[in-house]
């Protein structure tokens, strides 16, 4: 296919894993990167291993309440990420330039840019929508992506069906590891029946790199515990959040989480959303996945017979793995789509084979 190139929103852990393996993908050209404090645009391409290097460790942040790379918007985050010096993030990159209107700059050059992978933590639900608000009424016509995990930002998103389709975007929306890539295999799994009883997804993470390397999403998982919310997770300090970890030894452990599978499953005819369930371990002293990954589809067969179809991650594959390579994959099908004049939102399944 021809030459697809690209742009990423936030550059913590997902934002420069992203950029990392877009390296090893045929005809992705990354052309642009920010966070809340810079933003490095080159429409030849972006020299990937200077800006990883020269961020490394390095991740833009405020240790105060500040908006979250929303150009003045409203969604503030209590914390953050860490940074280094005064040039943290991405302005500590010889390509890059400060900047108070990171997205805006972005958006202002999105005229030559394919598509946009979102990889900002969603610590208000309806922030993705807005950041999509923002291209659409730039007139934006393209590919945005994103990889969130929460089931009503899905409903927000189809509200905007017919702007997308007015201003030729489209949409992929939890384009990650789940929701995406095991939302996927789940609709694989479910051609094998008639009936779909359940889906259970039950993932395994390891992060020896901790919290300090992977604050957003850690940030997000806590507020999946039953005695946590997603506001509890934005207000909380570092020490807050750590000392959480610590209490659960550094494995935290979820069950029947709010994750946006049990709602694109729904709206792709697979399955009722009730009869979905998402639950996993997060460990953040090892490396070593805790539990291995398993999606389980149960369901009858035309011929009455109840089965339960199995897909399994190997434990060698890592979460940054399993997250980018797949977001990468659905932004390249979504261009495909896009230039075929399909328009609106689109979940993982949406791109997979009709149930």
């Amino acid at each position: 296919m021809d030459e697809i190139n690209f742009a990423v929103l936030g550059t913590g852990g997902i934002g420069r894993r992203t950029l990392e393996v877009s390296k090893d993908k045929e005809a992705l050209t990354p052309v642009a990167a920010c966070d809340r404090h810079g933003v490095a645009i080159d429409h030849d391409g972006l020299d990937v291993d200077e800006l990883l290097k020269a961020t490394e460790g390095n991740i833009a942040s405020d240790p105060e309440n500040r908006d979250i790379a929303t150009d003045g918007g409203s969604t503030a985050v209590k914390g953050g990420i860490k940074q280094t010096g005064e040039n943290g993030g991405v302005i500590a990159s010889s390509q890059a330039d400060s900047s108070e209107t990171p997205i805006g700059d972005i958006i202002a050059e999105s005229g030559q840019i394919d598509a946009v992978l979102i990889a900002l933590p969603n610590f208000e639900h309806d922030f993705i929508p807005r950041v999509a608000d923002r291209f659409a009424e730039a007139n934006y016509s393209g590919v945005l992506v994103d990889v969130l995990k929460r089931s009503r930002v899905i409903t927000m998103l189809d509200d905007r069906m017919e702007t997308f389709k007015e201003k030729g975007i489209t949409f992929v929306c939890g384009a990650g590891a789940t929701p995406g890539f095991l939302t996927g295999a789940a609709a694989i799994a479910a051609q094998s029946f008639v009936e779909i009883e359940a889906v259970e997804i039950w993932w395994g993470v390891g992060l020896k790199s901790g919290y300090k390397d992977n604050r957003g999403t850690v940030r997000e998982d806590i507020a999946h515990l039953p005695e946590y919310n997603i506001q509890d997770a934005r207000d909380m300090s570092d020490g807050e959040i750590e000392a959480i970890i610590d209490e659960h030894d550094g494995v935290l452990e979820f069950e029947d989480m709010e994750h946006a599978d049990d709602i694109l499953l729904e709206r792709a005819g697979i399955c009722n959303a009730e009869d979905v369930t998402v639950s996993g371990i997060l460990d953040v002293t090892s490396d070593e996945k805790p539990t291995t990954t398993t999606v389980r589809v149960t369901g009858k067969t035309f011929d009455g017979e109840t089965g339960t179809n199995t897909f399994q991650l190997d434990n060698n594959t890592s979460m940054e793995a399993n997250v980018n390579g797949p977001a990468l994959g659905y932004l390249k099908t979504g261009v495909r789509r896009n230039q075929a004049g399909e328009y609106g939102v689109f979940g993982p399944v949406d791109l997979m084979p009709g149930f």
